[in-house]
């Protein structure tokens, strides 16, 4: 329904949104450069930071992703310039996080590696969640979306935990639906003129526009889901 509260979309990306029906608030969702913390982008490079370690003998290195790394891409020494001609690199990345998840139960840094990510989608979570009135309506809903969230419990128990810490009342739901289903909704809500949603020109903007026929001269809205993505996340926030 149309209520407060956020919705986390995690995949080859991340980002935070979140409304409480009054202004709407987004949180990372820059891109594996500037962001993205915590996205499968970020977890894939930060396994494979820790299978160079351990080809190099570093501190900090796993053998056993570094075995991955070698089955997935061949020997490590090559790995730079397979990937940085690479236009796709985010999703090349991104690639490699099953693989640190695969290896999360039984090697301390894989697992470490989750636990951090954990921790930043928690920190946008938080960033992004309506606080004021929240506690009294029994607290700020917090959807996570995306395959991200299929690593399971090893990334999402962090995740639980360290936004319990920072939003006390916060509660972490699975999404509902699919983005397709939160622009339905929010086109039905326009049809019955029940849209509670604020707008906004980049999450959600409504366009009045003439309808051109002459025997009606009525006025037609459209509503123009313009998020960030192909996932549709302000239509999913919706849902």
């Amino acid at each position: 329904g149309q209520r407060p509260g956020a919705v986390v979309a995690g995949g080859t990306g991340m980002i935070a949104l979140g409304t409480d029906l009054v202004e709407w608030r987004r949180a990372d969702g820059w891109g594996h450069l500037l962001g993205d913390n915590g996205s499968g982008a970020w977890i894939g490079r930060a396994g494979l930071e820790a299978a160079m370690r351990a080809h190099d003998g570093r501190r900090g290195g796993s053998p056993a992703l570094l075995d991955r790394l070698r089955a997935v891409f061949g020997p490590a020494e090559e790995l730079p310039g397979l990937l940085y001609p690479r236009s796709d690199r985010p999703a090349v990345l991104a690639s490699f996080a099953p693989e640190v998840a695969a290896c999360a139960g039984a090697d301390a840094i894989a697992a470490e590696i989750l636990r951090r990510a954990g921790v930043h989608i928690a920190e946008a979570a938080a960033a992004v969640c309506p606080k004021d009135g929240a506690e009294a309506d029994g607290g700020c809903e917090v959807a996570l979306t995306g395959g991200l969230f299929r690593m399971g419990e090893p990334l999402i128990g962090p995740v639980r935990e360290e936004l319990a810490r920072l939003v006390p009342q916060a509660r972490v739901t699975t999404g509902t639906g699919d983005p397709l289903t939160g622009a339905l909704r929010i086109a039905r809500a326009l049809a019955t003129d029940d849209l509670r949603l604020p707008h906004h020109p980049t999450m959600l903007s409504v366009q009045n526009t003439q309808n051109g026929s002459a025997s009606s001269g009525c006025a037609a809205t459209t509503a123009r889901n313009g998020g960030p993505g192909p996932d549709g996340v302000p239509a999913h926030g919706a849902s």
